[in-house]
């Protein structure tokens, strides 16, 4: 990684995302290495050891921890043997302190986190939906991505309610987008009917995103209130 690294990309990218002091991600540390080099690299250490995994994952370098999450979807999505997938699946909750950016949860929730729960008890999202951590709260909302691929919405309408009163505007995208994916891929008529009960007291933002795919009138009528 340090030799496709650049220090011109990792500036550019730090200020993208936002880690002067008292923003989202504040802190972190980038080198430069674009997502694809990330990829090719994760493919190549596929079989990397789960110890050696987590400690790349536990890196306070930025692409480190993007490529072992890559790395751990992988292996969760390649596996057949569901002692291996409960063993990613706990290493991941035990390690969401360092899932700590809108890009490290958008490429692994939905994968590691809905795919264990997919045939289990789905309550583990409202826990982490309540969490202090932004980003655990993130990856409850696009867990629920996983089920909604599947013709699902239950799961995402749940836990988007449990979100409506959260502050922070990257749990609104989260919501809106999933919000926006049901009507898209499950069922418009479920989408309304979340928004009769719930729109005059979401966050704008997150409305704006839930409405994105209706006719424009629609979305005026939204926006206005209804």
């Amino acid at each position: 990684m340090r030799r496709v690294a650049s220090p011109a990309r990792a500036a550019n990218v730090a200020r993208f995302f936002k880690t002067g002091k008292g923003q989202y991600g504040e802190g972190d540390v980038f080198i430069g290495c674009t997502v694809p080099e990330q990829r090719r690299i994760a493919r190549r250490f596929r079989e990397l050891p789960l110890t050696e995994v987590e400690t790349l994952l536990t890196s306070k370098i930025h692409e480190e921890r993007l490529t072992a999450l890559l790395i751990l979807v992988d292996r969760f999505t390649r596996a057949t043997d569901e002692a291996v997938r409960g063993r990613i699946y706990r290493l991941y909750l035990r390690r969401l302190p360092h899932v700590n950016n809108w890009d490290l949860v958008d490429a692994s929730a939905e994968y590691i986190v809905g795919g264990w729960l997919a045939d289990k008890d789905r309550a583990v999202l409202d826990r982490l939906a309540r969490s202090r951590h932004l980003w655990t709260r993130r990856v409850a909302m696009l867990a629920t991505f996983h089920y909604i691929k599947q013709g699902s919405a239950e799961d995402a309408l749940r836990v988007a309610e449990a979100l409506l009163g959260d502050a922070h505007d990257l749990i609104h995208k989260a919501v809106g987008w999933m919000l926006r994916e049901v009507g898209k891929r499950v069922s418009p008529a479920a989408l309304r009917s979340f928004l009769k009960v719930h729109a005059g007291a979401m966050p704008r933002t997150a409305l704006r995103y839930a409405i994105e795919h209706f006719p424009a009138a629609e979305r005026a009528r939204w926006m206005a209130g209804g």
